[in-house]
């Protein structure tokens, strides 16, 4: 197994995909996904564009779908919710599909949809990661930051290091053998420097800082904790997501 990281989903090779991509924004797509999928949604369907997404969900019952739109960490207008994880609790999602666009991490799953596996990774679900990589062992295996516009984003690095520390220390890898490019042992030494403080990383974060000016100190937290869902979020066909 070969790790690569990539920052952004602009910084992947371009003519290349790899066996099995992850997907990552802690702040906050993949966490809100892995919490929705573990609170009953039925399915997540991800569009880059917000004029798609209402086509598509069109479609569906309303009874049946949520609309989750973000842009700049606020909410769209015309969505039944916007980014918070917290909003998606049982009450809401069950058995619905969500309908979902945010400003970066949607953006990342477009990026790699055609990669024969597709999963996503936030420090919520991290170990179930690290689990299915070690059981399925793809060769090649892109850590996708979703960053800011296209920037880095140092939250979805951090992430990326712990699933590259976890499989090094679970599956009795050395670090050699698993890198790929010099961004996996950078992400490795920052997340192990930040391990024990995250919620403070994600203050200092670029987009914890907006965050923080919106009001989401409790997502910081929330976005923060490690492993706390056994669940992961797998691609069944370009763009939609499901529990595995």
């Amino acid at each position: 197994m070969k790790l690569f990281v990539h920052h952004t989903p602009e910084l992947t090779p371009v003519e290349q995909l790899p066996d099995c991509a992850v997907v990552i924004d802690v702040l906050r797509a993949t966490t809100t996904i892995a919490t929705a999928l573990d609170a009953g949604a039925d399915s997540v369907q991800a569009f880059s564009d917000i004029n798609r997404l209402m086509q598509a969900s069109e479609a569906w019952l309303p009874e049946k779908r949520l609309r989750a739109g973000e842009r700049g960490g606020e909410k769209v207008e015309g969505c039944d919710l916007g980014n918070s994880p917290l909003n998606f609790t049982a009450e809401i999602v069950t058995n619905k599909r969500l309908f979902m666009t945010t400003t970066n991490g949607t953006r990342a799953l477009e990026r790699v949809a055609q990669s024969p596996t597709v999963i996503t990774a936030a420090q919520v679900n991290c170990q179930a990661a690290v689990n299915y990589l070690l059981e399925k062992k793809p060769a090649t295996v892109w850590l996708v930051g979703s960053g800011w516009q296209g920037g880095y984003a140092i939250e979805d690095t951090a992430c990326a290091g712990a699933i590259a520390l976890s499989l090094l220390e679970q599956g009795s890898l050395s670090l050699e053998a698993i890198t790929g490019n010099d961004e996996v042992v950078g992400a490795i030494a920052l997340y192990s420097q930040w391990k024990n403080n995250l919620v403070e990383m994600f203050r200092l974060a670029d987009h914890g800082q907006r965050l923080l000016r919106l009001g989401c100190n409790d997502d910081l937290k929330y976005c923060a904790e490690t492993s706390i869902l056994d669940v992961l979020p797998i691609q069944k066909e370009p763009g939609i997501l499901v529990k595995l």
